[in-house]
């Protein structure tokens, strides 16, 4: 019997080592997702104000930077 409840804890500590590394792993995950969503974010912002430059100062060269990037039509 006291084996049993010793088997039981041991049982129940690993599960709790176990759960603890999942869940580090997954957050660590998680965080360099949200990382990597910001800088992308940040990118865009400032792509879309170097874009909104170039559209006021020279409009023939974004119609070049749009018809470049939006891909060709079918």
């Amino acid at each position: 019997m006291l084996r049993t409840v010793f088997v039981i804890g041991a049982f129940a500590v690993l599960g709790f080592v176990l759960l603890g590394s999942v869940f580090s792993i997954f957050g660590a995950v998680i965080g360099l997702a949200i990382t990597l969503l910001m800088f992308a974010v940040k990118a865009l912002i400032v792509g879309c104000i170097i874009y909104c430059v170039i559209r006021i100062v020279s409009p023939e060269t974004a119609r070049r930077l749009r018809d470049r990037f939006s891909g060709s039509a079918f």
